[in-house]
């Protein structure tokens, strides 16, 4: 029987069969939350020319260098000037030219003095304040450069690369194109979520949360339903989510050691399996292989997860594999959740040779972080990850966990 692969291990093989999958151009309100594919470049300075920084009177600074609240020097008012407008009237020797925030700086012009240190009188201004050169201008290509790099392809998308955006003028931009990610799970025993429950029957919670999973990490979810527990109805399934042009496959139950579980029996027939087993609890059970797409003449491999059958390991499973794969073909590097150290405030007695991602509410306390189960461990309690808010990391070589115990704690909110 093949090992069980250590985490990192696993994690590892999974991330070498991905990488940023090709750009798309969409427009830039779309692009948020997402990886730019091509560096973007300035095509203009910003601000494209030098403009006031403050509303008051454009200025020679030699006119005014010996003013002060007792000997003013005043100035003959020739314009006014607001933002989005230009003037060729020049400021020369005696005169200064009315001028709001944002407003370019008129010919001449080489400081501007802030409306609070003046007094104007009808077509005179009185100056109070002695402005050395420059002051209240700011310099075309103050911000950016023309030819400049502004933004660098593999940068996440947040409101202030938009607004960078459209300042230079970007209506569209290239991204990194979304993963199409097919959901599958199996099972004689599961049914779809409307369906009413029979005897031995559970409902199909498994898609739905990978999918909202799959939607929170900037993916596509592809739902193929459900494939029942015979060779040829998972194939049939497997086939036609290939056909939709996914670029990752999730199957969900089927992939531990009964008699019924065959999604590792399909992937190993159809494609290659790599491994199946992680040492970890929840989810020790995890295919990881690729399938030939058959609609492609290049027989592209899609690598596909054959996630556990529990509602909680197949959410943690998630969370430890397909996370990191889909943020690598997003072009993204960010995927480590951050972790605190806390107290753990409730013993687990009994550990074995695994490492234990335990369900935990995280809370500062006292200065400390302080981690409290939220219910029961087990596999199929999803109540217990409901509450949570940190996955508690019990290393392999605990026996058990006391109360107190210092662990780290991956957030999951």
């Amino acid at each position: 029987m093949e090992p069980m692969l250590s985490v990192e291990d696993a994690l590892e093989r999974v991330l070498s069969v991905f990488s940023p999958l090709e750009p798309e151009r969409v427009p830039i309100l779309e692009s948020v939350d997402r990886v730019l594919a091509k560096d973007v470049y300035a095509d203009m300075d910003i601000p494209p020319h030098a403009n006031s920084s403050m509303d008051g009177y454009a200025v020679l600074a030699a006119d005014t260098a010996r003013a002060s609240r007792e000997s003013p020097a005043r100035l003959r008012i020739v314009g006014e000037l607001a933002a989005g407008y230009v003037t060729e009237t020049p400021v020369t020797p005696g005169t200064a030219i009315r001028i709001m925030t944002g407003a370019p700086i008129p010919p001449g012009a080489d400081a501007v003095v802030k409306v609070e240190d003046t007094v104007s009188q009808g077509e005179w201004v009185d100056v109070f304040a002695a402005p050395p050169v420059g002051q209240y201008i700011r310099p075309a290509g103050e911000d950016v450069r023309q030819g400049s790099l502004v933004l660098p392809r593999g940068v996440l998308v947040r409101p202030q690369e938009i607004g960078m955006l459209a300042t230079l003028g970007r209506a569209e931009v290239a991204i990194v194109r979304r993963p199409r990610v097919a959901i599958l799970a199996t099972g004689d025993e599961v049914v779809e979520i409307e369906a009413p429950l029979a005897p031995g029957k559970i409902r199909n919670a498994n898609s739905y949360s990978n999918a909202a999973q799959v939607i929170m990490c900037g993916g596509i979810p592809i739902m193929l339903g459900i494939a029942r527990d015979r060779i040829e109805d998972l194939t049939e399934k497997i086939r036609m989510g290939l056909a939709q042009g996914v670029d990752l496959f999730l199957t969900s139950g089927g992939v531990s050691v009964g008699d019924f579980d065959i999604v590792k029996n399909v992937l190993a027939t159809e494609g290659e399996i790599h491994f199946w087993r992680v040492r970890m609890k929840p989810g020790k059970p995890l295919a990881f292989g690729q399938i030939d797409d058959p609609t492609t003449g290049s027989k592209r491999p899609v690598p596909v997860l054959g996630l556990p059958g529990n509602p909680v390991s197949v959410m943690l499973s998630f969370e430890m594999f397909v996370r990191p794969a889909i943020f690598e073909m997003l072009g993204r590097t960010d995927w480590p959740r951050p972790r605190v150290e806390a107290a753990l405030m409730d013993e687990i007695p009994h550990k074995d040779n695994r490492r234990h991602y335990v369900r935990v509410r995280v809370e500062e306390q006292a200065g400390e972080y302080r981690a409290f189960l939220t219910g029961g461990q087990g596999s199929g309690i999803l109540s217990s990850m409901v509450k949570a808010n940190g996955l508690a990391i019990i290393p392999e070589d605990w026996t058990h966990a006391p109360a107190g115990a210092r662990v780290s704690v991956l957030l999951l909110d």
